[in-house]
């Protein structure tokens, strides 16, 4: 199958759609700051239950900006287009409602409470639930997923190693239990070593059932895990497909993969060729 161009029906190619419909839905969104500055301009995007979906792009590209508009955190965004999180319409909705619709978002930054110990900032993420019995087994399961944690629950998370930190950022996130988890470059900074671990646990917890939206620059890794993908350059998505299908695109391999498409040996000072994604 070829891959489909992004501007094909959102989600063309994804599994097929179950009874309850798309846990998270973009419908030609754009969002941007101050009113002024656009970055997104136009997504069209859409997540089935249980899958792992992948929005590749580099710097600037507008995946963070992203997942703050779905999330409520840019203030009067999106301008234009809709958010619809298992069915309701969240556009322009409260992060405090998007979140109780059953989606977690974690941050670029991890967003720790530095003065928090780990107990503390795993409970934290539960703190709209009162089942006291299912909480402690949500606590079980995140230090299955992530034993660092228990062996650290009296330390404060800001003494933390940058892996850890990781770590407990999902761990908080998935302890509200969300629907959907939104994950925003989750390998910047951390050695390969905890790179593997952390694509190991968020592959696993899709497998459980899970919807994933994987914000990630390293591609490989993403595309190792991911379902369905997405590319974002300049604000629009240029190319759409399966995983296997993005890391057959002659572009995504060599932009994206770093394989060279070309052949030949390599050349120094030599531009490299523009992209054509249509």
């Amino acid at each position: 199958m070829s891959v489909q161009p992004a501007h094909a029906q959102a989600g063309s190619g994804q599994p097929a759609p179950s009874a309850a419909g798309p846990l998270l839905e973009l419908r030609t969104v754009e969002s941007g700051y101050h009113k002024q500055l656009r970055v997104l301009k136009g997504v069209s995007l859409s997540i089935m239950p249980g899958t792992c979906v992948a929005v590749l792009g580099s710097n600037g590209a507008g995946k963070s900006t992203m997942l703050k508009t779905i999330m409520g955190l840019v203030e009067d965004e999106p301008r234009k287009g809709t958010v619809w999180a298992l069915g309701k319409d969240v556009t322009r909705a409260d992060t405090e409602r998007i979140s109780q619709a059953g989606i977690a978002y974690v941050v670029e930054d991890r967003g720790m409470f530095p003065d928090l110990t780990v107990a503390e900032s795993l409970r934290l993420g539960a703190f709209h639930r009162n089942d006291r019995a299912a909480i402690n087994a949500d606590l079980d399961r995140m230090f299955t997923y992530f034993p660092r944690l228990a062996e650290r629950l009296k330390q404060d998370s800001g003494t933390l190693s940058g892996g850890e930190q990781q770590m407990l950022a999902i761990a908080r996130a998935l302890m509200s239990r969300p629907k959907l988890l939104m994950l925003d470059e989750p390998s910047l900074g951390l050695a390969p070593m905890l790179v593997e671990e952390i694509f190991r646990v968020i592959r696993a917890i899709n497998r459980e059932g899970m919807g994933i939206l994987l914000v990630e620059q390293n591609a490989n890794q993403a595309l190792a895990i991911a379902d369905y993908g997405y590319v974002l350059e300049g604000g629009r998505f240029v190319l759409e497909g399966t995983a296997a299908e993005l890391r057959s695109n002659e572009n995504v391999q060599e932009f994206y993969l770093g394989v060279r498409t070309g052949g030949g040996e390599p050349r120094l000072h030599v531009r490299r060729r523009r992209r054509r994604w249509n």
